[in-house]
């Protein structure tokens, strides 16, 4: 009888195309839209050299220490300027033509000429600033310790830094894997669908079909557990086809931990057929008013998640933090970047908790609702 009743739901399910449309192949198209929009964000936050102009005067010349500290910071692949020594004419001409932040003008003073103020000026008005400051120290020093006019002088051309920037984990931080493991987390609910369908064919007054299984000598949970468990094998063949084409195609890191990855996906398919079977028992209205409510919880879900706005994400975590555990679409997204950012697992596992625990809630009231469902005539 399994076999019997698991092969018919299995076909039926896989001759919905539109059902398999919104299953499998929507959030694929989705994933190309988001390489495609997301595939460079993370390199815009990139220092780029500052363009830059320094007349070249008498001053300037005679300048060698400012000169050749211009000079040194306009060389080598971490730059911070790109320099052009030009008379005065051409850096004016440089200036309003935007090709040039700004033009330096040394004399008893370094002055900066710039058009407009922004992030780029305020970095080459703090290098002056800076270097200003130093030169004005070192002579006052000197002034006062002649003596230590040399071990000045080295400690400045041999400047230490004692501050490393290193990563919290081992991995580093990215921005964009969240709207991808969002992404994968509405396509495990969108697995509410084939829930959805599995229960209305099973109610005999929304159609003919549902109307015969009901009259067929099978206990009505038999035929609940054999048709869902139809639907979760294509869902979960669905989502690791998902996986394997963010991994292969896309080149989306989900870290080393593999296995966990599939486990958490495995689960995702498992919550969001039941939530989509939940929701087809509790509302009687029509199939179109179902598939409207099944849409706005995934979708609101998805956008509470970071799906659209990467920052919601922390926003709602800082305001509203009971939230980011009542969402399941948001548990199951950081489930995956926990397990590609931390080191530690218990973050993973809380996730994963509150996960099974929605699955068995979704589960257990559809059971209930579905087994004392009964029609006076059919």
């Amino acid at each position: 009888m399994f076999r019997h009743i698991f092969t018919y739901r299995l076909k039926s399910l896989l001759r919905d195309r539109t059902t398999i449309f919104w299953t499998i192949m929507f959030p694929i198209i989705l994933a190309v839209f988001f390489h495609l929009a997301l595939s460079n964000l993370g390199k815009a936050d990139s220092f780029e050299p500052i363009d830059i102009a320094v007349i070249d005067n008498v001053q300037y010349r005679e300048d060698q220490s400012f000169s050749m500290t211009l000079e040194e910071a306009s060389k080598g692949e971490d730059r911070l300027f790109n320099l052009k020594v030009v008379s005065e004419d051409e850096a004016k001409k440089l200036l309003e033509d935007g090709a040039i932040k700004g033009y330096i003008e040394a004399g008893s003073s370094i002055n900066l000429v710039i058009m407009e103020s922004g992030l780029s000026q305020s970095i080459i008005k703090s290098f002056i600033d800076t270097y200003t400051q130093t030169v004005s120290a070192v002579k006052t020093i000197i002034s006062s310790n002649p003596e230590k006019a040399q071990e000045v002088l080295n400690s400045i051309a041999h400047r230490e830094n004692y501050i490393k920037e290193v990563s919290a984990t081992a991995s580093e931080p990215d921005v964009v894997l969240n709207f991808f493991y969002s992404l994968i987390a509405m396509a495990c609910f969108y697995g509410g669908f084939l829930g959805l369908r599995v229960i209305n064919d099973t109610q005999a007054d929304i159609s003919s079909l549902a109307a015969r299984i009901n009259v067929a000598p099978v206990h009505k949970i038999k035929t609940f557990i054999y048709s869902m468990s139809a639907a979760l094998l294509i869902h979960i063949v669905e989502t690791f086809t998902l996986l394997a084409f963010l991994r292969y195609v896309l080149n989306i890191d989900f870290g080393s931990k593999t296995g966990y990855v599939l486990l958490t996906t495995i689960l995702g398919s498992v919550a969001g057929v039941f939530m989509g079977a939940l929701i087809s028992a509790m509302v009687k209205k029509s199939e179109a008013m179902k598939v409207a409510i099944l849409l706005a919880v995934t979708m609101g879900g998805s956008f509470l998640a970071g799906m659209m706005v990467g920052e919601m994400k922390y926003i709602v975590a800082q305001n509203l933090p009971a939230l980011s555990y009542i969402n399941p679409i948001n548990l199951l997204t950081d489930a995956l970047y926990s397990l590609y950012y931390y080191d530690s697992l218990s973050r993973y596992f809380t996730n994963m908790a509150i996960l099974a625990a929605y699955i068995l809630i979704f589960g257990l009231g559809t059971h209930l609702i579905v087994r004392r469902r009964k029609y006076a005539r059919l």
